[in-house]
């Protein structure tokens, strides 16, 4: 072959290579796991965060949302996030804990005063400060906190409406020191379950009841076998979405800050819809669920809670104290 044809054949092959580098970089999957239906909150802020994404990325991200467990359960998904083999998740702040203690912060209760506190908090300083610490300490991107939810406590024995009647309940809690310890200065009895072994624990009498986000309560039809609906608003339940640094590493510059702002505004858009169904959906518990709901006077339980908080203070490390401050200063 001429010299002129090997120039000719390297550059059509050089054109291969560029054409093939493409097609692969446009041609990126996020699979983004969670373990409700895909009708929960954890679904419906996935379905925003896929659209934002792929219009962002101009299709470039084919985001895939995988209900149910079937990539991984939420006690799993932040492990395998670590190891590279689940590229996202939506994982309850609550059971991030385990991983990394310092989320245990925004899971004592009663520590947002309101709303306007909490958002100081997340959308700030501290939240940027979090996302950034938690990526340094275990690898883990967090792309956005999502919607906050103020979680709403059920039972299948009595009405709550003082902390007394808090008294001798078997309570299902997630496997969190925290939530654990408030459930006791509470007077109940908490039993650590994971996720997956609580729908049938619930069913079965094996807990008499627990406590999740309003819209998880109609979205798991718990109001079927647990009659009594009690607004405590005692903990603030995140659904942050997290990403693998093995994903994040596979994208171009361009497009983790695109996946980074998708999260970010989904979340936005689907908070602005929680502030608004939280209400309607208790109004729903309460008739078309039939649940019997009691709003119970909060003062006993903020002053258990208060006692929750100095205690982990005391016991946790000087970086937990510190968060704890910043969240503090950020109410005044």
């Amino acid at each position: 072959m001429t010299s002129k044809g090997l120039k000719s054949v390297a550059l059509a092959l050089a054109a291969m290579a560029t054409s093939a580098t493409t097609a692969l970089a446009a041609d990126v999957t996020m699979n983004v796991g969670f373990g409700a239906p895909e009708a929960s909150i954890y679904g419906r802020f996935g379905a925003h965060f896929e659209r934002l994404a792929e219009e962002y990325t101009d299709g470039e991200v084919d985001v895939k949302l995988r209900c149910c467990n079937q990539i991984a359960t939420e006690d799993e998904a932040f492990k395998a996030m670590q190891l590279g083999t689940v590229d996202g998740f939506f994982i309850t702040a609550n059971n991030v804990s385990p991983h990394w203690p310092l989320m245990d912060v925004t899971v004592l209760p009663y520590i947002f005063q309101n709303k306007e506190h909490l958002a100081r908090v997340l959308d700030g300083e501290v939240g940027a400060f979090m996302k950034s610490k938690l990526q340094a300490d275990t690898s883990v991107h967090l792309l956005a906190f999502g919607p906050a939810l103020y979680r709403d406590f059920y039972n299948s024995v009595r009405p709550v409406n003082t902390m007394a009647d808090m008294e001798g309940l078997k309570i299902r809690v997630p496997k969190n020191e925290v939530m654990i310890a408030t459930f006791e200065a509470f007077g109940a009895n908490p039993v650590p379950l994971a996720w997956s072994e609580t729908p049938t624990a619930l069913q079965t009498g094996t807990v008499d009841g627990g406590d999740n986000g309003t819209s998880f309560i109609r979205d798991m039809k718990f109001y079927e076998f647990e009659p009594h609906l009690v607004i405590l608003e005692h903990f603030v339940a995140f659904s942050p979405l997290f990403a693998s640094d093995h994903f994040m590493k596979r994208l171009s510059d361009e497009h983790r800050e695109e996946i980074t702002r998708a999260a970010i505004d989904a979340g936005i858009a689907w908070s602005e819809e929680v502030a608004s169904e939280t209400e309607e959906v208790r109004e729903w518990l309460a008739t078309e669920g039939g649940m019997a709901m009691t709003r119970p006077d909060k003062t006993e339980f903020v002053a258990a809670a208060k006692g929750v908080q100095d205690a982990f203070a005391s016991e946790r490390s000087e970086d937990f104290r510190d968060l704890l401050q910043m969240i503090r200063d950020a109410a005044e």
